[in-house]
């Protein structure tokens, strides 16, 4: 039976061309310092931005809440998944970002799939950004909507896309910030653009959260209200330091996608304590914003000395830092060469993007001995004719 599927046949071809994927799990918990293959290495891969997936006040707060509420959900939110909890957390993210209400999902690729499929039908259009995450492209592939797919961070390109297409319900959808290349969308300029066509505007979060206007995200960076037409999908597991999603915007749309959106609707809700974890994070951003200035500062370090050694770190605005070079086999003996100076940063390839990288994310918990440490290695690259 086997015979008649050719796994073998793909997974050699994928090996050919330098594509072929292993998963390298750690030997420990999330950190600035991991264990990977049995060595200790300092972390420039994790999107823990404000060192909280390991923090002492989260952890005992999971397990505070283990002991009173288990340590699964159960069921589906609709049935008895659900806790006080949630509503709490789903008050507190309504009250961060601005906006009437709040649904929680299990990850961020459940919130996109999910809502966007919900929201978009065959009478929907839908404006996609070229660089968008994987799971917006899938959440517009399940919608049934015509998807066009406009040049990255072009709002003039949009503009006439936009303009061409007036007749149907429109909904404009991107990344806030971009996880591979670390840039910020022009969002003033595609708010304006929603607000005069009529457009829905779906805003994705994952990157911004925690990290952009002090934690509350895009909007706030640039002082701009949310809007009833304006959607946003944020993530608990980045710089939250949990797990799970949420989707927050106008009361109406929220019930919509609760009553719509097959994602939440059939899946197992999150545990408690997950819960309470996210609900600890956010209470502790907005008790002290130093980690977020630490995050901001290590940030400007690297770049700077980056940018000193002529490095090229294409359009990034963020903590994220893409390294580009010119080939995946370069990408990959870049990111072989840091383990061997004692920095874990995997290569990113074609075709996940249309450049190869080395993606490094700075946090708020990395150490100036660490940045310097990076700095001084990609030098060495640098030198022996790595980038």
């Amino acid at each position: 039976m086997l015979d008649r599927w050719d796994f073998q046949g793909y997974l050699r071809e994928l090996q050919g061309l330098g594509l072929y994927r292993r998963i390298i799990d750690r030997e420990g918990p999330q950190g600035r310092i991991i264990k990977v293959r049995g060595v200790e290495v300092v972390n420039f891969s994790s999107n823990d931005y404000l060192g909280l997936c390991n923090n002492r006040t989260l952890i005992d707060r999971a397990i505070s809440t283990i002991k009173t509420h288990g340590v699964g959900a159960g069921a589906s939110r609709l049935l008895s998944g659900g806790t006080e909890l949630h509503r709490e957390l789903e008050a507190i993210i309504s009250e961060f970002k601005g906006t009437e209400k709040t649904i929680l999902f299990n990850s961020g690729y459940a919130a996109n799939t999910g809502a966007i499929a919900a929201l978009c039908d065959k009478d929907t259009v839908i404006f996609s950004d070229e660089l968008n995450h994987a799971s917006i492209i899938d959440g517009c592939r399940l919608s049934r909507g015509e998807v066009i797919v406009y040049r990255h961070a072009d709002t003039g390109h949009l503009r006439e896309l936009v303009k061409d297409n007036l007749d149907k319900k429109r909904i404009i959808i991107t990344d806030s910030v971009f996880s591979m290349d670390g840039d910020i969308a022009p969002i003033r300029d595609i708010v304006k653009l929603a607000e005069e066509f009529d457009c829905l505007l779906y805003l994705d979060e994952a990157h911004s959260t925690g990290v952009l206007g002090e934690g509350r995200g895009v909007l706030h960076h640039y002082n701009i209200n949310p809007e009833p037409f304006i959607i946003q999908m944020g993530t608990l597991s980045k710089s939250l330091g949990s797990v799970g999603a949420f989707v927050t915007g106008k009361a109406e749309i929220v019930d919509f996608l609760i009553n719509r959106t097959r994602s939440l609707i059939y899946s197992t809700a999150l545990p408690a304590h997950d819960i309470a974890v996210s609900i600890e994070a956010i209470r502790m951003i907005q008790r002290d914003r130093e980690r977020i200035k630490k995050l901001w500062q290590n940030r400007e370090h690297l770049v700077s000395g980056l940018n000193e050694l002529g490095i090229d770190t294409g359009a990034s605005e963020t903590p994220i830092i893409p390294v580009i070079v010119p080939d995946n086999e370069g990408a990959i003996k870049l990111s072989d060469f840091l383990f061997e100076k004692g920095f874990y940063a995997p290569p990113v390839r074609v075709p996940t993007v249309k450049i190869p990288r080395v993606r490094l994310t700075v946090t708020a918990v990395h150490e100036d001995e660490d940045i310097r440490g990076l700095i001084s290695a990609l030098k060495g690259a640098r030198d022996c004719g790595l980038l």
